[in-house]
């Protein structure tokens, strides 16, 4: 039976289409129960999902956009300027396994939150750093780490805590590419892509400054 067709039977029936609608909502794949996300913007989105994909407790990230009015808005765009947007990343967790405070914790102390200008080597709007929040428990919560941040650290913490908008998650390409093994062109020569990361992420100066910073505190730089 056509599509076409198979409408056209079941027209007469408004029940018999509630009761077919009804069973294919309920086949469909459940979300995961539980989770709930946490989005950040720390300079290259590449290495912010890097480092909290290796949390345990973390289901997933996404690299993508986030903070401006551009709809569905590209990499080139957004790094351009004008557009609003941070460079971000939507974490998904299990709260039974790691907590919105920890991972905030962690945020804080893999980044330079004292700097205003984009993050390491890469600079300009898109590159800052930011909180995204979507109601007033998670507001608090993203204060409080704040807060403790800029007491640990003993200088003023420059990231915003902004109202969360549209995710719109970057190229396909973007996703995943710390741990790619497709082969690119870089200024180091052609690289795999975990390889190009890797290179990228040294170059920059990432680590070095978060260690300088944090010391033995920075979760993801090496110790």
């Amino acid at each position: 039976m056509t599509r076409t067709a198979y409408l056209d039977f079941v027209k007469p029936s408004l029940l018999f289409v509630l009761i077919t609608l009804a069973a294919m909502l309920r086949a469909l794949p459940a979300p995961a129960a539980g989770t709930e996300t946490l989005t950040v913007a720390g300079g290259c989105f590449w290495c912010v999902e890097s480092d909290f994909e290796s949390v345990p407790g973390v289901i997933g990230a996404v690299s993508g956009f986030t903070g401006g009015k551009t709809a569905n808005p590209t990499y080139d765009q957004v790094t351009k300027g004008g557009t609003g947007h941070y460079e971000a990343v939507q974490i998904t967790f299990d709260p039974a396994r790691v907590s919105r405070e920890t991972l905030l914790s962690m945020f804080f102390r893999s980044v330079d939150p004292t700097d205003a200008g984009g993050q390491f080597c890469d600079r300009g709007d898109s590159y800052r750093t930011a909180v995204f929040v979507s109601n007033a428990g998670e507001k608090t919560l993203a204060q409080q780490a704040k807060t403790n941040a800029q007491n640990a650290l003993g200088q003023k913490v420059v990231t915003p805590i902004l109202q969360s908008g549209a995710f719109y998650p970057a190229e396909a390409y973007h996703q995943d590419y710390y741990k790619g093994d497709k082969l690119v062109l870089t200024r180091f020569g052609p690289k795999r892509q975990k390889n190009a990361y890797k290179a990228y992420r040294k170059a920059c100066g990432r680590d070095a400054r978060v260690k300088q910073l944090w010391g033995s505190d920075a979760p993801f730089a090496g110790y």
